[in-house]
């Protein structure tokens, strides 16, 4: 998702390291504007901003439509009183219903068959908006004070339960983040509650060493869910993957991936799993204001995951042993949001992972 204040000075301390990549990255087109797709993928314009709206960011898939969550510029706290603009498109790119949602949207997620939750203000002061997309009334619900200091940034559904990422998150004086960075979210009585999943500096087993290793997550944001049912955690500015099985059961498992590409770390925002049917993928080129689409000849291979990387300009092949990121389409401006997109699709298991 898009980054808030405290990301964006995380963002400085990592940007001598991914500059030279970025740049390189941009030069294989004509140009930083151009986009550059390696074959067999091509990419084309899904649709571009409008009406005043700016910044597209999240995006979802509900029936034969998708929406995208534009954050227009509003504060990552809420604190200016604006709104973001959800609008709902054809699988073509034509406009279809509109929605404004008090604060910014950085998170979007179709739960059970017809609502869209979305979260607004990732930095401090969150609230959570249930959009009816029958009939299209919000109800909005405060959080209570976040143990982190922050917000909350995206959803994921997993085994019929809501998972959210804690964003934004207060250090110790070591720098640690010592709160939850995952938690599962209820909504007994009309009122929300949160169990912690996972603290920000607990234990994993890193995937490509084996070895145990203390995470500091200082940068909870997307989720996704690969196709073994583990839920997907980015800790954007980390530069890692974070998954966890079975959550919040006595088999609960915590694995770590570090993302690099061209040998260098670099930060990913959304990451995304091919499904087993026909599809494509949408992400949210936010800078550009503009959704882009991108295929595969023949299709894209079940199961490969696919990352955007928002400081290095590029969607790339994930392969998940290594955490190598190879790029598939290049110079975009910051890409944040992305989903694959099935038409005519009914399966909840895939309707679940969109973001």
């Amino acid at each position: 998702m898009a980054l808030g204040k405290r990301s964006r000075r995380r963002l400085a301390t990592t940007a001598m390291a991914v500059g030279a990549l970025a740049l390189c990255l941009s030069s294989l087109g004509n140009g930083v504007s151009a986009q550059v797709a390696t074959p067999p993928y091509t990419v084309s314009v899904f649709a571009k901003a409008a009406n005043g709206d700016s910044s597209p960011d999240s995006i979802m898939q509900w029936r034969d439509s998708v929406l995208v969550g534009f954050q227009n510029n509003t504060a990552a706290d809420g604190s200016d009183g604006r709104s973001s603009t959800i609008v709902q498109y054809s699988l073509t790119g034509q406009v279809q219903r509109t929605f404004h949602v008090l604060g910014r949207n950085d998170g979007l997620r179709l739960i059970g068959p017809d609502q869209a939750w979305a979260l607004q203000n990732e930095d401090a002061n969150p609230k959570l908006v249930i959009i009816d997309l029958v009939t299209g009334q919000q109800r909005t619900f405060v959080f209570p004070p976040t143990p982190h200091g922050g917000g909350y940034d995206d959803l994921v559904v997993v085994d019929d339960q809501v998972f959210i990422s804690a964003s934004n998150p207060n250090l110790n004086a070591n720098g640690v983040n010592v709160f939850p960075a995952l938690v599962r979210i209820t909504l007994p009585g009309g009122k929300i509650h949160l169990d912690t999943v996972l603290e920000g500096n607990a234990q994993a087993i890193d995937i490509p060493s084996g070895k145990t290793v203390t995470l500091n997550l200082t940068d909870p944001d997307s989720l996704s869910r690969d196709r073994r049912g583990n839920i997907v955690l980015d800790s954007q500015q980390d530069g890692e993957l974070i998954f966890v099985g079975h959550p919040l059961t006595p088999a609960q498992t915590v694995t770590h991936l570090p993302i690099t590409t061209g040998g260098a770390m670099t930060t990913v925002d959304d990451t995304t799993f091919a499904p087993h049917r026909p599809s494509f993928i949408l992400m949210s080129d936010t800078p550009n204001n503009t959704v882009f689409r991108i295929d595969r000849m023949n299709g894209f291979e079940p199961g490969t995951p696919y990352s955007a990387s928002d400081t290095s300009g590029l969607v790339g092949a994930l392969e998940l042993d290594t955490g190598v990121l190879t790029p598939i389409v290049t110079g975009f401006g910051s890409p944040h949001g992305m989903i694959f997109v099935t038409p005519h699709d009914r399966d909840d298991d895939f309707r679940g992972d969109a973001r």
